[in-house]
Order: structure tokens, then C-alpha cells, then sequence
């Protein structure tokens, strides 16, 4: 599936990539509305349909990943109602076993996410991701999201990585497009996020149904 004589970096997405993304759908769909419903006396269906609306208005800019964003828009602290989900919190199978061995390889493995610092920090912690990470990078950082055209340039000039030698695996096809167009060599797309959610199709893109599927077989 991948060469890897020819990967020097591998950028990996977290959410729904290094970690299930049930985690997330389960906050933003369910946990977070029924609370904020709940506080101004609407049914779950009614308070999911608002903030969607919301949410749909802000997409592929920062707020639509930021915690101070949601939390002064629903008046409710985001980031303390995150961490009542933490169970749901879990690595992807094989990540461990994959992040291991793409270090043994040589190859430089950076996390670039779109994730809240608060967000970020929390997730660390809970799974330890750190530990099998050379580079760690917020996208809030950079002041621009990964779907944004202009973010890729300003990644490469921080981490002077040769875009051509790069492989970027990510569940998020408008990222994905934005790396292509950017000149990122190396694509894969993850299949299922979210590990109780049916899979996603997108046809230009290179799927990634495991990581086992990059491991070399023994």
C-alpha cells in the first residue's frame, strides 16, 4: 500500500484517526446538546438541530474546533462537560503497534490536529498518545485549520518537512483535498472513524480500513 523508502515524515490526524471518533460523536450529538437543552428546557432533537445549525455556519474555520468558541456562544463550559465522556476516550486498534514501529523505521511522526488545546491536553493524557509522537502540532497554533489552503505552507515552513516524502493519514476528506492540492505526496484516508458509525466512502482518496494493513507481515 505504501512505499515507505520514499516517507521520511508521517503527519497523522487524531480524531477518528489515531483515536475512535465515537468519542466525539458521542459529545457533540448527544452529550453536549441534551445538557445545553436540557438548561433552557428543549427536547434533544430540538437542541441538536440548533447547534448543528450553528456549527454548519462556522465549518472549516477555528471556532468550529474551539471550546471558548462553544463555550461563550452556549454559555456553558465546553470544556469541563468534555471530560464526563472520558470512558469513551480509545486509541484505534493498532495504533500503538503502528506509531512503534514507524519509530523503529526512522520515519518522523508528527501529530497535526485541528483539536482545542484543552481538548488536546485531555486526550493526551487519557491515552498516552504522547509517548509514540516526535512533534506534537495544534492547529490553533497556526491560526488557520487544516482545511484551509494556506495552512499547509505554514506547517512545512515550521517543520521543514519535503512535502513530496511525506504521508498524511487523516478521516477528513476536505483535509485530505487541501494536503493533495498542497503537494503532500502521500495520502490515506481512514475507512471508520468511528468504530460504531458505518463506514465512509470517498472515492478520490486512497482508503485505510486498519493500520494493521501498514504493518509490515510477519
Amino acid at each position: 500500500m505504501i512505499d515507505w523508502s520514499c516517507i521520511d515524515t508521517v503527519l497523522l490526524d487524531m480524531d477518528g484517526t489515531l483515536l475512535d471518533l465515537h468519542y466525539d460523536n458521542a459529545f457533540w450529538f448527544e452529550h453536549l446538546p441534551r445538557t445545553w437543552g436540557e438548561r433552557r428546557g428543549l427536547g434533544l432533537h430540538e437542541a441538536r438541530s440548533v447547534i448543528h445549525g450553528q456549527a454548519e455556519s462556522r465549518r472549516g474555520t477555528l471556532d468550529f474546533y474551539c471550546m471558548a468558541y462553544w463555550s461563550e456562544l452556549l454559555e456553558l463550559d465546553v470544556a469541563a462537560l468534555n471530560t464526563e465522556l472520558a470512558h469513551l476516550i480509545g486509541l484505534r486498534p493498532q495504533v500503538p503497534e503502528f506509531l512503534e514501529w514507524l519509530g523503529a523505521a526512522g520515519k518522523r511522526r508528527v501529530l497535526v490536529t485541528n483539536s482545542h488545546r484543552s481538548g488536546l491536553d485531555f486526550k493526551l493524557a487519557r491515552t498516552g498518545l504522547a509517548t509514540w509522537l516526535d512533534e506534537i502540532i495544534c492547529a490553533h497554533d497556526l491560526a488557520l485549520p487544516k482545511e484551509a489552503p494556506d495552512f499547509w505552507p505554514r506547517l512545512q515552513a515550521q517543520q521543514g518537512f519535503d512535502p513530496a516524502r511525506t504521508l498524511l493519514v487523516d478521516d477528513n476528506a476536505h483535509v485530505l483535498r487541501a494536503a493533495r492540492d498542497y503537494g503532500i505526496g502521500h495520502l490515506l484516508a481512514i475507512a471508520q472513524p468511528d468504530s460504531r458509525a458505518e463506514p465512509q466512502f470517498l472515492p478520490d482518496l486512497p482508503m485505510l480500513e486498519s493500520f494493521r494493513q501498514l504493518l509490515p507481515q510477519t
